[in-house]
């Protein structure tokens, strides 16, 4: 059977008369006829009994009548979800996103998604950066917001910004007084930071290594919100990616600049490679590559 031919049976079933139906449909009354016959054909028996006074449904004309009906609202609605989505109109879409960013950018970057397409259904996974990957990987969610892995293999990368770490201290601490930070000087005070296989710890030991120098690690924590509360207490020092700025500023600590070597790390979209976005992590995907702001330290010394 075709939606065609179902549409056809329908308004003659409705009407029990060829000349009514065509004018429905907009058919000749040939065209009809044929169109009826062919379903009649498909399906192995007569569905209307018709003479040159009267139309009638046979039993089995009966029995497909409210069959028909369901089945052509179903493929309408199912025509009107479809459009609807392919006009964000209506859709939903699972992003992945590292704390660091989900707690700072991402909100406001909904915002803007949200007033330009608001029968859009977001979810918003708050995972740390390897989950981010995973979950890209996985086909779990479309798009997640993480570094650049270093095996991209499977996945696409559009780069948002370069995130630079910075120095992370007590705001108490003669440190805090300094114009900017060497990672020499700041590593004369205990260290704390995220514990492994956390990126950031191996990324910031590998460059460290780069350049001689030894990360002697005296506290660890699985989340930054802790690692920024012990800075702020007077534990010792930190550094975290310039995203967390503002998370750190909201802790008591305060930020510096961070040199001798400088660690930067590209922040992206992350998406699989193979296979295509719906409409709806493309527009988001939009969203984000054009209306994120690369986190800066505005001023030579920044409290964050």
């Amino acid at each position: 059977m075709t939606v065609k031919q179902l549409r056809a049976f329908l308004a003659v079933a409705q009407t029990l008369s060829f000349t009514q139906a065509c004018e429905r449909l907009h058919l000749s009354q040939p065209a009809l006829s044929l169109t009826i016959k062919g379903l009649e054909d498909t399906l192995g028996g007569r569905l209307l009994n018709r003479s040159t006074r009267s139309v009638r449904l046979t039993p089995e004309g009966e029995s497909l009548l409210p069959l028909a009906k369901r089945l052509l609202a179903d493929w309408d609605n199912t025509e009107e979800i479809l459009r609807q989505r392919f006009t964000l109109r209506l859709g939903s879409v699972a992003v992945a996103a590292m704390p660091s960013f989900a707690g700072n950018q991402l909100p406001a970057l909904l915002a803007s998604f949200r007033r330009r397409h608001p029968g859009i259904n977001v979810t918003v996974h708050d995972v740390i950066n390897e989950d981010v990957i995973d979950m890209v990987r996985q086909g779990r969610v479309e798009l997640g917001i993480a570094f650049e892995p270093e095996a991209s293999d499977t996945l696409r990368v559009d780069p948002l910004f370069t995130d630079r770490f910075v120095a992370v201290v007590p705001a108490d601490s003669p440190l805090a007084d300094q114009n900017s930070l060497d990672w020499d000087r700041l590593l004369t005070q205990d260290f704390i930071t995220l514990q492994r296989p956390s990126m950031v710890r191996r990324m910031l030991e590998r460059r460290l290594h780069e350049d001689g120098i030894s990360l002697a690690v005296t506290f660890e924590s699985h989340q930054l919100t802790t690692v920024g509360r012990m800075v702020a207490d007077g534990l010792g020092v930190s550094a975290v990616p310039s995203l967390c700025i503002d998370q750190m500023h909201e802790l008591g600590a305060r930020c510096l600049p961070l040199h001798s070597p400088i660690i930067e790390r590209t922040v992206g979209v992350l998406s699989p490679k193979t296979g295509e976005l719906s409409v709806a992590a493309q527009a988001l995907r939009d969203v984000l590559r054009d209306g994120v702001e690369p986190p800066t330290l505005q001023t030579p010394r920044l409290q964050c």
